[in-house]
């Protein structure tokens, strides 16, 4: 994704364009000290993301959000947390409170809608929606995957196991945080250790479900009828 940086203090610029650089999936094609060089620039050229500052010289962050209605996806960078609620009301993707580590700046642009899948900016994409992306940390890395890949996920000790068709990953993360990060409609627990995608499964049989990968999950007592009434009946 092409993104542009406008930040007038020169250690931040520094750290959002190391952030960016290690990420490795954003690319950046220009940084601006002020709103009004930026807002010149994207009259002529198009971008997929802003990492915008509140307070810059001439006009601030705000008031640029005020101005351009329909900016491209916008992750709000600031030393002050006074502007969170307002920043709602422009439905901005995220807000990162300065200083932000990388895991928090990850999670952020993780939640940015792919390029060219809507032509307004909307809000934040919900993890689950049909063609979003996440991150997910496994072991010293960042990986970008596809909602819509993920077949399972299983619970396993201290980690969890990411189970994609052909691919798996293990994350740090709690099988509750994967509950909290994907849609529920789609996502749904069926064993204390499991979360199955809907959309993989191919088969119900007793108390399994054969997944299109040709892995089995077993369904938990607990959660058997909830299942049925939701997607067997």
């Amino acid at each position: 994704m092409k993104c542009i940086i406008i930040e007038d203090q020169p250690p931040a610029q520094r750290i959002l364009k190391k952030y960016i650089q290690d990420i490795g999936t954003l690319h950046l094609v220009a940084t601006f000290s002020d709103a009004i060089q930026a807002m010149d620039y994207l009259k002529t050229a198009s971008v997929d993301l802003i990492f915008l500052d509140i307070h810059l010289p001439k006009m601030s962050g705000i008031d640029m959000l005020r101005t351009v209605p329909q900016l491209p996806p916008v992750i709000l960078t600031t030393a002050f947390s006074d502007y969170a609620l307002e920043s709602y009301e422009f439905r901005v993707v995220d807000y990162l409170l300065k200083p932000f580590s990388f895991q928090r700046f990850v999670k952020a642009v993780s939640r940015v809608p792919l390029p060219n899948t809507s032509e307004v900016r909307t809000g934040p994409p919900k993890a689950s929606d049909s063609h979003a992306e996440i991150f997910i940390k496994s072991g010293y890395e960042y990986i970008r995957i596809g909602t819509d890949t993920i077949v399972y996920i299983k619970s396993d000790a201290d980690y969890t196991e990411i189970c994609l068709s052909g691919k798996k990953y293990l994350s740090s993360e709690p099988l509750r945080h994967w509950l909290e990060t994907l849609d529920g409609d789609r996502f749904v627990q069926v064993h204390r250790s499991f979360i199955v995608n809907v959309a993989k499964i191919v088969k119900v049989v007793g108390n399994q479900l054969y997944m299109d990968n040709e892995s089995v999950v077993p369904i938990g007592r607990a959660f058997k009828e909830d299942f049925a009434e939701r997607f067997l009946s």
